[in-house]
């Protein structure tokens, strides 16, 4: 007999201000045996430049995700109806090591997907997709990524550094991780130290959507061209909160003018829909920039977004 699926508390059993804080306030496991995908937090920010506090960031997601209820009105998915989800904590990470500190994260989550659970991770600073992506290649090789930020983050150093949140990528690629012909960014805006900081992205195969094409309109024509592009294969999505409009998510550390608008995030996402996406991540929430919740409370409605389009998701008419 299979085991009832976990469903998210309701708050017509506990009030939603009461009870212990887990992403939708679904049940904590230890392990992901039986989940098919689960959340994770990611308590990191040793890789941050500029305002820290990311590493607080898996802990304010979930406190605001206890508003979020188990069915998308929106798309009518339904993914409690059809998979097995939990959270399964956070990841414990050396706080003093950048270099041990990305270890530990390579290590856990080779250990997550390991049954084949799919994560969707709370960040922490963006310099955790480089351990999460070397995890996923030991899975599934190559994959393609959908990447949404402010910045390319495909730095060589900073200060010297090869290890930062602003280096993932330049390392995901000389590692090998990625599946560069499948890999799109979107979002990229802001000053830069060279005329061509966005060109070596596009050198590698990278199709870069900078934000200026996607002022004024529905992206939904957009993710057409990105399901075509990244299809074929495992897809991991890379989701900065900072690729929002610092107006709708100011509680970040590196936030950038003339961002991606919240309906944009949300038709970025659900085009996802009907791809092999192996896991995603959204980070570089700082809750101490985010006094009223509201980027939290943004970030916790993505992640569930992201929950939405998983393959095997149930989908009510």
């Amino acid at each position: 007999m299979n085991e009832p699926l976990f469903q998210p508390l309701s708050g017509n059993t506990m009030p939603r201000f009461g009870g212990i804080a887990t992403m939708m306030r679904l049940p904590h496991v230890d392990t992901t045996v039986g989940l098919d995908a689960c959340f994770v937090g990611v308590p990191f920010d040793l890789g941050t430049s500029n305002r820290n506090g990311a590493r607080l960031g898996p802990r304010q997601i979930r406190t605001e995700s206890v508003l979020l209820r188990p069915y998308n009105m929106a798309t009518r998915a339904a993914p409690f109806d059809s998979l097995q989800v939990a959270d399964i904590g956070d990841v414990a990470v050396n706080p003093f090591n950048i270099v041990k500190a990305i270890e530990d994260i390579a290590l856990a989550y080779d250990e997550i997907i390991a049954t084949g659970c799919r994560p969707i991770s709370l960040g922490g600073d963006h310099t955790i997709a480089l351990p999460i992506l070397r995890a996923m290649h030991h899975r599934y090789g190559k994959v393609g990524v959908v990447h949404v930020d402010a910045h390319a983050d495909v730095n060589d150093t900073m200060y010297g550094e090869k290890i930062a949140h602003g280096t993932p990528f330049r390392r995901a690629v000389e590692e090998g991780l990625l599946d560069c012909d499948r890999v799109v960014q979107i979002g990229l805006r802001g000053t830069g130290y060279h005329a061509d900081d966005f060109d070596w992205c596009r050198q590698q195969g990278f199709r870069v959507v900078q934000a200026e094409e996607c002022w004024h309109k529905s992206l939904a024509p957009l993710m057409e061209e990105v399901r075509e592009r990244v299809g074929g294969g495992p897809v991991y999505l890379s989701f900065d909160i900072d690729g929002l409009d610092p107006a709708f998510a100011p509680g970040t550390g590196t936030p950038e003018i003339g961002g991606l608008t919240v309906p944009q995030g949300l038709e970025i996402i659900r085009g996802l829909r009907g791809l092999d996406i192996v896991g995603a991540d959204l980070v570089e929430v700082s809750p101490p920039y985010d006094p009223a919740g509201t980027t939290a409370l943004l970030a916790a409605n993505l992640a569930f977004e992201m929950l939405c389009v998983l393959p095997g998701v149930a989908y009510r008419t």
